[in-house]
């Protein structure tokens, strides 16, 4: 029986790849995945993308939403997650620096009983090979994080993540933001008792294509405040979300 199906004949995985401007990147992936994964349901969110990386993404056999006036990472990953057929849910970059390889020792970790996998840099297996200054940024936020918030989880905006379709069911994911979705997420859905487990991966910085998030030092420095302005507001709403609220 392939990895995506279940006895039943529906849909088991989906795969959420949010995209933009990914034409070098995006049929390698889908042709990775489609080898590790076979039968999932690998889902393409493009925010309209000028290289077309909609059209490739369907000529390599996914499922492509091409979307017209709306951009931004955490709304396409909403869009993506809603509309995914899967019973178990993952999503992850495009650009190859989450290996397509890790992602069934995701889904194994939620078929053994974790309700959230989470592929993790800086947990024992992991590691990220990024260049110094962004793996000391990511670091700093997720000590940042750890202090403040009462869930414990060594890789917060990880954005590598399989999850069952029934906690999205309880803790929908907020469009609003860039990675700080992940960090918000993760602590509500750990309050509320779904397992979390972290599996270590090796994170590599991307061979062709610019990060979105490293667009210039501005936006790097943008980002790195609402991240941390999220984790502070995070924690204040920490007795309401535990309530489910």
């Amino acid at each position: 029986m392939p990895d995506g199906a279940t006895p039943d004949g529906s849909m088991e995985v989906t795969v959420v790849l949010p995209t933009y401007c990914e034409a070098e990147n995006i049929a390698a992936m889908i042709k990775r995945l489609q080898k590790v994964v076979p039968g999932a349901e690998i889902l393409v969110v493009d925010d309209d993308s000028p290289d077309l990386t909609w059209q490739i993404a369907a000529d390599a056999g996914a499922r492509a939403i091409r979307r017209c006036g709306e951009r931004g990472l955490a709304s396409a990953l909403k869009r993506g997650i809603d509309e995914a057929r899967g019973k178990i849910v993952v999503w992850m970059d495009a650009d190859l620096s989450m290996p397509p390889e890790d992602v069934p020792r995701l889904l194994d970790a939620v078929r053994a009983g974790a309700e959230i996998a989470v592929g993790s840099r800086y947990t024992p297996g992991g590691q990220d090979l990024r260049p110094p200054l962004r793996v000391l940024s990511s670091k700093f936020i997720n000590r940042f994080a750890n202090l403040l918030l009462p869930v414990k989880v060594s890789d917060y905006d990880s954005g590598f993540v399989a999850a069952r379709r029934e906690v999205f069911d309880e803790i929908p994911l907020s469009a609003a933001g860039h990675g700080e979705y992940c960090i918000e997420w993760l602590c509500r859905s750990g309050l509320r008792g779904f397992r979390i487990r972290e599996v270590g991966y090796f994170f590599s910085d991307r061979d062709s294509g610019v990060s979105k998030s490293a667009a210039g030092p501005l936006v790097f420095a943008r980002h790195g405040i609402h991240y941390l302005v999220r984790v502070v507001g995070l924690r204040l709403k920490c007795n309401k979300y535990k309530d489910g609220q």
